[in-house]
């Protein structure tokens, strides 16, 4: 990610994605588990809240802990970095665990009309 701002866009660009996606199932598809779409829609929710907040976690060392300014740098860069680095993983994660408890919930006449329509 090239920042902060830009990393919550796209946070909040993908859960929009896949809560439009899981409302769409939850009003249109007959005979689908509501109840689990909606504990899945929740936990997108929350895994998008979560990578948020979590990417305002600040470097919380001065320049002055360090021998020079090359040093600080670089220890900065590398905190941050592994910093966006695990939240989008636990992100991705979470949001993944979501689509398979969503995809559960979705009967299987219906998933097996989708595989037909896309391999048509």
């Amino acid at each position: 990610m090239a920042n902060k701002r830009e990393f919550k866009k796209y946070v909040d660009a993908i859960g929009a994605s896949v809560i439009d996606e899981m409302i769409a199932a939850y009003y249109n598809v007959e005979k689908s588990d509501k109840d689990k779409i909606a504990e899945a829609m929740q936990k997108v929710l929350c895994a998008i809240g979560r990578a948020k907040n979590n990417s305002n976690v600040t470097f919380d060392r001065g320049e002055k802990a360090f021998g020079d300014k090359k040093e600080y740098v670089t220890a900065k860069k590398n905190f941050y970095k592994s910093l966006f680095d695990k939240i989008f993983t636990e992100f991705d994660e979470e949001t993944g665990a979501a689509l398979k408890e969503f995809n559960a919930a979705i009967p299987e006449e219906v998933k097996m009309m989708n595989k037909e329509s896309v391999n048509a």
